[in-house]
Parts: structure tokens; sequence; C-alpha cells
């Protein structure tokens, strides 16, 4: 194991030994083969270059607590980067091959994978891009896959904490016909501009639908969750990424006896919650301390610190990554080291 402060990893890239590479060319893909090099050679019109023909995943790898490896649920990340890549015509990556190249990943890396219980874990990134030369607007024939591995903080430095929102009517994540439900790099640079003036101040941004602007849609790069009366309430939308952590809490709160609500939502509905939080693959959940509308001048406050049911479901879900309950689901893949 690696000689690294893992209780002060950050939420941020940090080199490891080995990517994992395989390319799509005459209707196969190659074995997957680990690398040294960091680097990929890329032609400068390759399609994903010039059109953003590009998707990409991400998932954890967890030491349990029976000092065990799983990665969670990757199957799920396998199904949604085939969508993403049907959707941006390039070649799906078979489940087999998905899996493969992130256990691959996990073993190549296992000195960078932390010890149980430090609240950090090994992020993995599987990329898919065309890499054929286009300048006519036409998809590529040629793909490459790849699949970067990372130590990673936790996502709360301080702990698990609330922070606070703001809403934007004035920057759309992406249209309701266009590209929002699928994982593509896209997405996320054209939300950057909301994004990072609000994260500057510490503050996470609430995007809305598209048309009116109106109903609520993706909470910075992951979906919300929001408590009524004990209910679980999460919007429904076609711009939206399906988050896979959003299902497993879902089923979780299925599990639990838990109503779950998946429908569209109102900004006005704002004022009828008792919690509200961000979920997704960095913290599972990040609770929202009060979500601010500077348009309308109201602010809709959820209490500073985490509340009941999000409390509860971080930690269901933790003990489930980590081994410390029976997994009546099979969400964790162990991974034979």
């Amino acid at each position: 194991m690696k000689d690294i402060d893992w209780e002060h990893l950050t939420f941020s890239y940090t080199p490891t030994a080995y990517i994992i590479r395989s390319h799509y060319a005459n209707g196969a893909w190659s074995k997957p083969y680990a690398t040294t090099d960091p680097y990929i050679p890329i032609h400068a019109a390759a399609a994903a270059l010039q059109y953003a023909q590009q998707a990409f995943e991400g998932l954890k790898a967890y030491r349990t607590v029976d000092n065990r490896v799983s990665i969670f649920r990757p199957e799920m990340n396998a199904k949604r980067m085939q969508q993403s890549a049907e959707a941006m015509y390039m070649a799906p990556v078979p489940t087999d091959l998905f899996i493969e190249a992130c256990e691959m990943a996990v073993r190549y890396n296992i000195d960078y994978l932390p010890p149980f219980e430090t609240g950090a874990t090994l992020y993995l990134r599987p990329i898919l891009f065309g890499t054929e030369p286009k300048i006519e607007v036409r998809p590529s024939g040629e793909c490459e896959f790849c699949v970067v591995a990372s130590p990673i903080g936790a996502y709360f430095p301080a702990g698990f904490g609330t922070t606070p929102c703001v809403i934007n009517r004035h920057v759309d994540r992406a249209s309701r016909l266009g590209t929002g439900q699928w994982k593509v790099g896209g997405n996320y640079a054209s939300s950057f501009r909301a994004t990072e003036p609000a994260n500057e101040q510490g503050i996470g941004v609430l995007f809305l639908d598209s048309e009116e602007h109106k109903y609520l849609d993706e909470c910075g790069a992951a979906n919300i969750l929001l408590v009524k009366d004990g209910k679980y309430v999460t919007p429904l939308s076609h711009s939206i990424l399906p988050s896979i952590i959003n299902d497993s809490l879902m089923t979780l709160c299925r599990d639990l006896g838990i109503e779950v609500e998946q429908r569209r939502i109102t900004v006005e509905e704002l004022g009828s919650f008792s919690e509200a939080a961000e979920i997704g693959t960095g913290a599972a959940i990040s609770p929202i301390s009060r979500i601010i509308d500077p348009d309308k001048g109201v602010t809709y406050e959820y209490g500073e610190r985490p509340g009941k049911l999000c409390t509860r479901l971080y930690h269901a879900i933790r003990d489930i990554q980590y081994g410390r309950v029976p997994d009546t689901h099979g969400w964790r893949h162990y991974v034979d080291l």
C-alpha cells in the first residue's frame, strides 16, 4: 500500500500507476490491457475533439469491513454507458468488457485503494470517445475505451454536513429533448458558467427545466432528493441523468417501508418539504441547508444539520458499500485479487 495520507485526500484527481485501455475498430473491441502511460495519442481531427462524441461514467471501489474489495453496482454503470454510447452513435462497451476493465483498474492500482473507514475510496472513471479523424459531421467508426483510477477523499472534509444551493434560471443544463439523460461531457461543460461562480462561494446550483423554468431538474451534477411527510420525493424529467445512487436509495426506502414518489416538482413546492439533498456517486447524499431563489427573493430553509431521513439513508447505503450489513440486492461486486 502506498504511503499516502488517506484521511486528508481531497475529492480531486491523484495519479495512480496504471490506466486500462481497449480499442474499437473494424466492428470489434480489443482485449483490455494495462499501461503505465497516462497519455493517449489522438488525432487532432478526432470526432471526440471535433464534435464532442464522448461519454463517461463514475463509480467507486471500497475496502470492506472484512478486508475484501468490492465495486458498487458496476453493471448499472455499464448499462448507463451503453445507453450514452448509443445516443452519441458510438460502439457500446459490452458489460463483461466494462466490468473486466474496472476490475483490472482496481487490481493494477491496488496499492492506491484506501484502507477501510478512512473516508477515502478508489474512484474509477471509465471514458469512451470517438477517435477516427472527422471533418465532415459524421460519427466515428473507431473508439477508445479506458478506465482511469484515482484515490479520492471524503466528499465532506469536515464530516457529513449541509451546503446551500441557489436556483439558476439563466443557464440551462440541458434541454428536454437534448442529452441531459445521458452521461456525456457536454452536459457538464455547459453548466460551468453557472456552477463555477456559485461553487466559489460554497454554494450549489439548482437547475430548472429548459422550457418553462418552473420544474426542478438537477442540482449541480447530481439528482435531488426531497422529503415531505416522511416520503422520499425526487424529480421526474427527460433531461435528468438516471442516478444509480438515486435508484439504490429508492430501493432502500421501499425495503424500509418508506413511500417513494418520482414526479415533476415545481419551484413553488419547495416550501412544503422538510429535507433536501443532492444525491450521486461522490457523496451518496449531500444534504442541502437552504435553497435560495434570487429571482423571487425567497429562501427555502431545511436546517443547518442533515435531516432525519437523509441521515438514515446515508448510513444505510454506506453500510452496504463497506460491507457492514448483508447485501440483499447483490450490489457489492467483489474483485478477486
